[in-house]
């Protein structure tokens, strides 16, 4: 385990690589809190190339703790629409309610305080609490794990219990806590910009003649990691039912699965890939259309690989068009088609229907 001295030397050559390449981004012009959090929550699942766009529009309609907790859950989807995760823009919600009923609507100082809001775990609480406030609690990302677990070649295994723990110490040991807030922000730039997954320029690292990772002569090891996601393959089949020419139906999600609280079109999911003559002798294809008539069909788009953290979609889009309500439909929401852009849709469904309708 490292040894610290006053100096803190390795903060040292942290802070003096930051203040030569740090970007310059919206989030760290604030100490605000609340700003803070939200850009924290959105760049936990999205590079900031993608987020920072997101992040603009979000604090423009939600400028606040108390204009985020009086919006509906569905308003906070909308505006959270293409980012995916959406369980994190729920928790915001859920937890700026609770700013506004445990503290009156100021935003918590105290880090067990921020820890008890929903959807913020341990790094967030210390990136907010070191960033807007100084405090001195490390912050441990995939960024920082994978630069201390190159620079010390460290061997256990960081997705678990022993690992984290081993980190989060490392981390607290090589922060001057002083200057927290702008430690844990050059080290999380430091393997942003420099200390990448693949392919790091070490030539170019402060840190060459100190890095274990690197003498050990294959840095890309580090950090070590003992589990390996699984994922499963999903069959999705979309239907865009279009009703007397000007209807079509939705169905929001409800269940603990992806894409909870967000509409959909009509789906039936199958286990294994199926063409439409299959889809026909399901139950499912037979119980929504029973007693419509005949609908018309149409393949819209199909082969549609669509990539989750844990699975992979593989999603055909149908068109029909009924002249006859069926009496399952009636279960659904019905609503006008050039009424769809209001609704909160997962991004593989908003880039089907920005296509067609």
């Amino acid at each position: 385990m490292i040894q610290t001295d006053e100096n803190f030397q390795e903060s040292g050559f942290f802070f003096a690589w930051y203040e030569k390449n740090k970007r310059d981004l919206p989030w760290r012009q604030t100490k605000n809190p609340y700003l803070i959090w939200i850009s924290e929550i959105i760049l936990q699942q999205t590079r900031v190339v993608q987020g920072m766009e997101y992040y603009l529009r979000f604090i423009r309609r939600f400028p606040d703790v108390e204009s985020l907790a009086g919006a509906t859950q569905e308003t906070v989807l909308k505006y959270w629409q293409g980012l995916g995760y959406y369980s994190r823009a729920c928790n915001l919600h859920e937890a700026a309610k609770d700013i506004q009923r445990r503290f009156g609507g100021i935003f918590p100082q105290r880090y067990e305080d921020i820890l008890s809001l929903k959807g913020i775990g341990e790094y967030t609480a210390a990136a907010i609490a070191s960033f807007a406030w100084n405090q001195p609690y490390p912050v441990v990302d995939g960024n920082v794990f994978r630069v201390l677990g190159r620079l010390y070649a460290i061997q256990t295994p960081m997705d678990t219990g022993a690992g984290k723990k081993k980190y989060t110490e490392l981390a607290r040991l090589l922060m001057n806590p002083r200057m927290a807030g702008l430690h844990n922000q050059a080290v999380m730039e430091f393997g942003a910009l420099q200390c990448v997954p693949q392919n790091p320029d070490c030539g170019r690292c402060p840190f060459v003649n100190r890095c274990m990772g690197y003498a050990s002569g294959n840095p890309q090891k580090f950090p070590v990691k003992q589990h390996k996601t699984k994922t499963r393959d999903r069959y999705f089949h979309y239907l865009y039912i279009v009703y007397n020419r000007k209807y079509t139906y939705l169905h929001r999600r409800t269940q603990n699965d992806i894409w909870k609280g967000l509409f959909e079109l009509p789906l039936i999911e199958t286990e294994q890939t199926m063409d439409f003559a299959g889809l026909q002798e399901t139950p499912a294809f037979g119980k929504l259309f029973r007693g419509a008539g005949t609908p018309v069909l149409t393949v819209e788009k199909s082969g549609i690989k669509h990539v989750l953290s844990h699975q992979v979609l593989h999603a055909t889009f149908y068109r029909v068009e009924l002249q006859k309500e069926s009496a399952a439909l009636k279960n659904y929401l019905k609503i006008e088609k050039n009424a769809l852009d209001d609704y909160p849709v997962p991004k593989l469904i908003y880039n089907y229907l920005s296509e067609v309708v």
